[in-house]
């Protein structure tokens, strides 16, 4: 049965904070709108407060009137150090080219750890019984790639499971093992070399929903690593099925293509070809 995911430490980036005490009249949103207008798209969150109003002159004021001296601070959340560091630059300039006072600035950037639900490699053994209950692609082509994919992109010595997966009586999870690697293949990362090992356990499989997949990857990963789907169908060309073939080549250079028995130019490009011309009438 499904358990509760794990809570784990994780680097939740960096926090950069800038105070500036003294004579100020600049109101929050205005200093917010000069942040986000000079350093636009750099934070993740931004804040802006007025905080310790008469702290500095110990001065009392009625409350209708403006503060005689306050500390503005802002702070903001950001990917990097780097970019965190950008509104301690922009809001210490506020100390001799805006409006502020000479009560002095501090300004310091520190990286945050924050608490995330993850699943980790002992939950696979769920997340197999999960695709072995769904039973249809529509489900399975999310939770193999996405779900059991990034455990084993996090978790690398749980790619041994993929071999005793791809020998499973349910066809669904032989399709996990296949597309498991599916996005980091497709990255021109993953294990290339593991993932030929499993396929070929399948190449003699008449299911269309393995063929397909076998095909699938083989696709992606020719787009940025072509001379690896070449070498894999050419080292199988007599047990790789037509389906398998025909999608794996589907992007390969003509010399591959009729090096592997196929026509130069695959279908689908005078399909494409056709469809331009027809919609330019």
């Amino acid at each position: 049965m499904p358990r509760d995911s794990t809570t784990a430490r994780s680097r939740d980036g960096c926090a950069s904070e800038c105070r500036i005490g003294g004579v100020c009249f600049l109101p929050p949103s205005a200093a917010r709108e000069r942040v986000a207008r000079t350093r636009g798209g750099q934070f993740d969150e931004l804040r802006v407060d007025l905080i310790g109003s008469t702290s500095l002159n110990g001065r009392s004021f009625f409350a209708d009137e403006h503060p005689y001296e306050v500390r503005l601070r802002v702070a903001a959340r950001a990917a990097t150090a780097e970019r965190a560091a950008l509104v301690g630059d922009e809001v210490e300039a506020l100390y001799t080219n805006g409006p502020a006072g000479g009560g002095g600035t501090r300004k310091y950037v520190q990286e945050q750890v924050g608490i995330v639900s993850t699943l980790i490699d002992r939950d696979l053994p769920w997340l197999i019984a999960l695709v072995r209950r769904s039973k249809t692609w529509a489900y399975v082509d999310w939770i193999a790639p996405k779900v059991i994919g990034d455990v084993i992109a996090r978790y690398p010595r749980a790619k041994s499971l993929l071999v005793g997966w791809s020998n499973d009586d349910d066809f669904w999870v032989r399709r996990t093992a296949l597309l498991a690697e599916h996005d980091a293949l497709r990255r021109g990362a993953g294990d290339f070399v593991l993932w030929s090992r499993v396929a070929a356990t399948m190449l003699d499989e008449r299911e269309f929903f393995i063929r397909k997949a076998i095909g699938w990857v083989l696709r992606e990963v020719s787009k940025k690593r072509p001379e690896l789907t070449f070498a894999f169908l050419r080292e199988h060309r007599a047990r790789v099925s037509s389906l398998s073939l025909q999608e794996g080549a589907k992007y390969l250079s003509a010399s591959q293509r009729r090096a592997l028995g196929l026509p130069a130019e695959a279908s689908w490009i005078e399909r494409e070809r056709r469809r331009k011309v027809a919609g330019a009438r």
